[in-house]
């Protein structure tokens, strides 16, 4: 392929032209601490494969990054994900956390809500505010999002199975406080393919599933178009054990399912892809981690252009969050887990990525407590503004290493997506237990590594100490889960209850036709006070429940 370099540079030049009229460098001037200027980006002059495989920052391939001054312009999201016990004891820690500087909300739910129950289900027993924030009804979320300005603070929010109802809550809450809800931003997870693979907390079969997800593709075109409708998650299939590779690989061929399925609903891809948004993890092999982020973007980039035919280049670009590796923490010499949180944060600057999540030092022992969420931001404010890191774009690109692994790592995923479309995709081969096994094979082997010394984990299986240490670790209050029954039921008793029924058999008259859009009548039902656990026991009656 002959590439003319002088054209494509011009082309760059006229990108960042077009770029730095709404997002200007955050300095004239960029300079080491020996006064030695930085270059906006560094690049061959003369080598025919750079365009192809790597490209300028902002274009296609998008390996170098999708924005044309990454962070020169403006750094990543810095949020911390956050949310235990009660609406409103979550709401103190998301405030604190915004004046210490974080720029975006990220809601852990608990466990009944993630499944789909309300708090005073025997289901829930036990549970309540335990992993995440409880939230039954519209009136905890508005506790939980009291006196944050949603047209100011983007949120985003790790709930799949009953997305659709946290969303509309979101939405409803939007609309108390007089903010339009085109001006609505964040991200919904809403990715129930890896909680078949790796995390559980689904509740319906996989058609019904991909409905729900769809309908909220479509809704939220055109009603919430700055909100990201997806955000496909290798995170938690990485927690289950996976590689870095399987990470990727399996994440893009989910991605895959999701833009089959909504193109199968009547969507165009155009329509939606430009929301898309995916969501990794960040172990400690350092160069791997950022090969894995700048191979994923390329193959992603080829896929929706070339496979899926997309036109538009926002549809092209992988936008993804990270969060450092909870599974690489310890309970041993806690401490040791601030040098693994950097390393894995610096990682993820290095790969380009949008928004970053940094793990407390605490998480193997415990919810974060004030100070460890402190100090686990305060590592992300260091990297952007100590380092020097975020002066130049894509600084590791052009390393002999780096782009050797990226190269690699993209033929690795390859394998894995053909492999994939053999069993006839995503959602077949999740079926057929592939990735399940993969997953299950590589974490046996990892322990077994471990357990024998080849893989060393400092101060785990190496350089320990004695340690009779007692830190101090955030507890929830259990009678929290009292409250939050009590609150439940003076809802249902002052609510229209006759309101509440009639929105409920709504939903289920909607659920049975399967050309309606379902988040319509869900946002009636919230708005009347319809709980999480009513709205998913409809639904659960018309769709039933995977596995069951």
């Amino acid at each position: 392929m002959n590439i003319d370099q002088k054209d494509v540079e011009k082309k760059w030049k006229d990108s960042i032209e077009k770029s730095l009229k709404r997002f200007p460098e955050r300095k004239e001037t960029f300079k080491t601490s020996s006064d030695i200027e930085v270059e906006r980006l560094y690049y061959p002059e003369n080598d025919s494969v750079y365009e192809e495989k790597l490209g300028f920052p902002g274009e296609y391939p998008f390996t170098r990054g999708i924005q044309p001054t990454m962070y020169r312009s403006k750094n990543w999201t810095m949020r911390q994900y956050a949310g235990f016990g009660s609406a409103k004891e979550t709401n103190k820690r998301f405030r604190y956390l915004l004046e210490q500087g974080q720029t975006g909300l990220s809601v852990a739910f608990d466990l009944p809500t993630q499944i789909g129950y309300d708090s005073d289900d025997p289901m829930a027993e036990g549970e309540v505010g335990k992993v995440g924030v409880a939230i039954d009804t519209l009136q905890d979320m508005e506790a939980l999002l009291d006196k944050i300005p949603l047209d100011q603070v983007s949120t985003s929010m790790t709930i799949n199975a009953p997305a659709s109802v946290l969303l509309c809550m979101y939405i409803a809450v939007g609309e108390k406080q007089g903010v339009p809800i085109e001006k609505l931003t964040g991200t919904i997870q809403n990715d129930i393919l890896k909680e078949y693979i790796a995390r559980g907390t689904y509740i319906f079969p996989p058609k019904p599933s991909m409905r729900l997800i769809t309908n909220i593709f479509e809704y939220c075109q055109a009603n919430v178009p700055k909100f990201n409708t997806i955000s496909i998650s290798g995170y938690h299939i990485r927690e289950a054990g996976s590689t870095a590779v399987q990470e990727a690989a399996f994440t893009i061929a989910n991605g895959m399912a999701y833009v089959d399925a909504a193109i199968e609903s009547g969507l165009d891809v155009d329509a939606f892809a430009p929301r898309l948004a995916f969501f990794f993890n960040a172990h400690n092999n350092f160069f791997e981690e950022i090969a894995k982020f700048r191979a994923a973007r390329r193959v992603w980039a080829r896929i929706m252009k070339e496979q899926y035919d997309a036109k538009d280049p926002k549809s092209w670009k992988l936008r993804f969050h990270t969060q450092t590796g909870g599974s690489t923490l310890t309970a041993q010499q806690p401490d040791n887990n601030i040098v693994r949180v950097t390393m894995q944060a610096l990682a993820a600057v290095l790969g380009g990525t949008q928004s970053l999540h940094t793990n407390s030092r605490d998480e193997a022992l415990a919810l974060p407590t004030e100070e460890s969420a402190r100090i686990a931001l305060r590592t992300q404010q260091i990297i952007a503004h100590e380092s020097g890191v975020t002066d130049t774009i894509d600084p590791l690109g052009g390393s002999y290493f780096v782009e050797a692994l990226t190269d690699k790592i993209e033929l690795e995923i390859e394998k894995y997506l053909e492999q994939i479309n053999e069993l006839g995709g995503a959602v077949a081969a999740i079926e057929e237990g592939f990735m399940q096994r993969e997953i299950h094979r590589t974490a046996y082997e990892t322990q077994k590594e471990i357990e024998n010394g080849e893989e060393i984990i400092v101060g785990l299986n190496k350089f320990t100490i004695e340690e009779n240490v007692n830190p101090e670790l955030l507890k929830v209050d259990e009678e929290l889960e009292r409250e939050q029954k009590q609150n439940l039921q003076r809802i249902r008793e002052t609510r229209d209850n006759e309101l509440v029924d009639s929105t409920l058999k709504q939903i289920a008259w909607a659920a049975k036709n399967p050309t309606e859009n379902l988040m319509p009548f869900i946002l009636h039902a919230v708005k009347a006070y319809a709980s999480v656990g009513e709205i998913c026991n409809v639904l659960r009656a018309e769709f039933g429940e995977y596995g069951s």
